[in-house]
């Protein structure tokens, strides 16, 4: 199973994908957002290019469990993502995923200036490495 993890934002997409054994998660790459069509077809170009089975979308519910103006706007994604692809499309609680990349970002020396290069990518990963994980231990 060849999985994609996107950490959606309104100016950036970060992009992760899982391993060859399905085990772990990897950043890929960050796609500048242009809105619309032409963000589904970026997306659709990764899933091809590394035989995505399905996609798992980040969705930043708040700390209460509700959900806001962003959390609407990645189920809304999600479910074009999902008619545009063809092949499932997943929501995932992304909460503080940005935050603990960040942290990670910090501890490892990354300046703050480079930091926006990959912290939405790496944030990707972690909400991909989530998913990943609860159902390993579903399938346990």
């Amino acid at each position: 199973m060849s999985l994609l993890g996107i950490d959606l934002g309104s100016k950036r997409i970060g992009i992760a994908k899982t391993d060859e054994l399905g085990w772990g998660a990897h950043p890929v790459c960050v796609i500048a957002r242009h809105g619309g069509k032409r963000d589904l077809e970026a997306i659709s170009t990764l899933v091809k290019e590394h035989a995505t089975t399905a996609v798992v979308v980040g969705l930043p519910l708040n700390m209460d469990d509700s959900e806001g103006r962003a959390a609407v706007a990645a189920r809304s994604f999600a479910k074009k993502l999902a008619d545009h692809l063809g092949i499932a499309v997943y929501l995932w609680d992304e909460r503080l995923t940005t935050w603990e990349a960040q942290e990670i970002l910090n501890r490892t020396g990354v300046k703050t200036g480079k930091q926006r290069k990959v912290i939405d990518q790496l944030a990707a990963a972690l909400i991909l490495e989530s998913y990943l994980q609860a159902h390993r231990k579903e399938g346990e």
